[in-house]
């Protein structure tokens, strides 16, 4: 085997681990979605590592990618509909909702009530 091809080989493989490790964060995220009580999470989550790991032993890069497909096609299609959103993360109910005042203004405090003195802008 030369260098070159063992190269892509390796890159191939590393690139092949990252997918499978990003798939099964996002599936056992996905997987909380779904749990109304967290005894049933943990089930759920047993299951799913169990799955993932009926394939740990696979060495083909071609087949290997061919689960990695079947596995997304599978993650896509039993995704949560509404998944939880943290309320104060992008896409949550109270994010912006009190956003920082514009940059370049002073706010001061006093009796009470509330002036504002921009800086001076060159």
């Amino acid at each position: 085997m030369s260098l070159t091809s063992t190269a892509a080989y390796v890159a191939r493989r590393a690139a092949q681990k990252e997918k499978v490790r990003i798939l099964y964060r996002r599936a056992l995220k996905d997987t909380l979605n779904w749990a109304v009580h967290r005894h049933l999470f943990y089930d759920d989550a047993s299951n799913l590592r169990d799955r993932f790991e009926q394939n740990k032993h696979v060495e083909d890069p071609d087949t290997i990618d061919r689960l990695i497909a079947d596995a997304e096609a599978s993650y896509n299609k039993w995704r949560h509909p509404d998944p939880y959103i943290v309320p104060w993360a992008p896409g949550g109910s109270k994010f912006t909702r009190n956003p920082p005042p514009p940059e370049g203004d002073k706010f001061f405090h006093s009796m009470g009530e509330i002036y504002i003195e921009p800086y001076a802008r060159c």
